[in-house]
């Protein structure tokens, strides 16, 4: 039973909200009469041409507001929580939880970890679905909640409850197939752990769940992160050059039978294999649309591509300034690639491209998106920076100008008495913020 309420701390200048005079602080207690239990039933309730709804002010009154509007027409309110409800934690203890692997003394949040069907519509969030009752299927279902993402890891049910720890995870299946008969898109997800559902296990996985194809879009495979705070955890084994190239050898062989047999490759392999293999990268078509692109699937074949279209539309000049770049250990040949490529098209230019190694997390992890301020502080105090230092905007919490660890933008700023850009996520971006000071062309 919901106990939390539904409160308003911003209403939307010019919107049917301010004309009712609602204003921030005042509570929604009903739509039509009818109590709203998140945002799902918030959208459904307000799509229509009248409705009624119960108000509860800040003042403590309570009044009923008449809206006449087109069916779709938002109302303008912005609430509290943008579920307009407490997000669901999960109840696994996966043995490759990423969460169990961070340090101590880190922000509250970061340790929070949720499995809400919502957040996945939402946000786009991986769920196993295993913290979701027949109801709450239901609701997915009667809303046509989709797409959803779903953590799948294994479709050997045993290994799954082994897995993810939990003696309910084994009703996957029996989910996907109600999903997929009320036509609710899904995208699927393997963290594959070496040694434990690799090999036969992920033949068997990929087999699986390609048959729920068109429902089922795509399915991505991506390795699991190990830091260095593993200790009492499950022993995991770290994947290298060879058991890479054996993943991504099986998984190119399951794209070719199944781009005959579906029509889709399905299956699409996370970058960091292929940079671990040492692996080349496929070109920008193999990856179809870039289904799973927000989970590291074909990023850098696409920034290559969007970096080369663009560099061909400019012409050679003289750009005379020093720039730096940082970025993780598994993009930094990357990176490196593409800054010589600028300095070899503009005369003058100068870019230093650091490669900054995450001692904070440590063990296997790499990547550009799980850097700290205090990493990138300790290890270019010193070091030539040029007029400002480019950062990846993965670094960032979604709109705020925060790293992980709690250090901002303008504490490294002043740390290393430097100006700061963000790269944005494309191959423009990254021209645009290393060779004009304004961002544009």
């Amino acid at each position: 039973m919901k106990t939390k309420e539904n409160v308003i701390i911003k209403v939307e200048k010019n919107s049917i909200a301010e004309e009712l005079g609602i204003e921030p602080g005042d509570i929604l207690k009903a739509v039509n009469g009818k109590p709203v239990q998140d945002v799902f039933d918030y959208r459904y309730l307000i799509n229509d041409e009248y409705i009624e709804l119960t108000i509860k002010t800040k003042q403590g009154g309570e009044c009923i507001a008449e809206v006449e509007k087109e069916y779709y027409e938002d109302l303008g309110i912005v609430f509290e929580s943008g579920l307009m409800d407490d997000a669901k934690s999960c109840r696994n203890n996966c043995i490759f939880c990423f969460i169990d692997q961070l340090p101590k003394g880190m922000r509250d949040t970061l340790y929070f970890k949720d499995d809400d069907s919502r957040l996945s519509f939402l946000q786009g969030n991986y769920v196993t679905l295993t913290n979701m009752k027949d109801d709450e299927l239901n609701r997915v279902i009667y809303y046509h909640l989709s797409p959803i993402n779903v953590s799948v890891h294994t479709t050997d049910m045993e290994l799954r409850k082994k897995m993810l720890k939990n003696r309910f995870a084994d009703k996957l299946m029996v989910y996907l197939d109600r999903l997929a008969e009320a036509n609710i898109e899904m995208n699927f997800q393997i963290v594959l752990c070496r040694n434990i559902n690799d090999g036969s296990v992920l033949e068997k996985s990929i087999s699986d769940l390609s048959k729920y194809y068109p429902h089922a879009k795509s399915l991505s495979v991506v390795p699991i992160g190990l830091t260095r705070y593993r200790d009492g955890l499950y022993p995991m084994e770290p994947f290298d050059r060879q058991s890479c190239m054996d993943v991504i050898e099986l998984i190119t062989r399951w794209q070719k039978k199944l781009k005959k047999e579906i029509g889709s490759a399905f299956v699409f392999i996370a970058d960091e294999f292929y940079i671990t293999a040492g692996a080349e990268f496929p070109p920008c078509e193999e990856y179809e649309d870039f289904p799973q692109i927000e989970n590291g699937v074909g990023m850098i074949s696409l920034m290559r591509q969007e970096f080369n279209d663009c560099l061909r539309n400019l012409m050679p000049c003289e750009i005379v300034k020093e720039v730096s770049v940082a970025t993780g250990e598994a993009a930094y040949s990357f990176i490196k690639e593409l800054c010589e490529t600028l300095e070899d098209k503009f005369s003058g230019l100068k870019i230093n491209v650091y490669m900054i190694k995450n001692e904070f997390f440590g063990g296997k992890i790499s990547v550009s998106g799980l850097l700290t301020g205090r990493d990138i502080v300790t290890q270019l105090k010193g070091k030539r920076i040029g007029e400002y230092l480019c950062l990846p905007k993965n670094l960032l919490r979604s709109g705020e100008t925060v790293l992980l660890d709690d250090m901002d933008l303008k504490d490294i700023e002043k740390l290393l008495d430097t100006k700061i850009r963000i790269t944005g996520e494309s191959g423009s971006d990254f021209i645009k913020t290393i060779i004009d000071n304004g961002g544009k062309l």
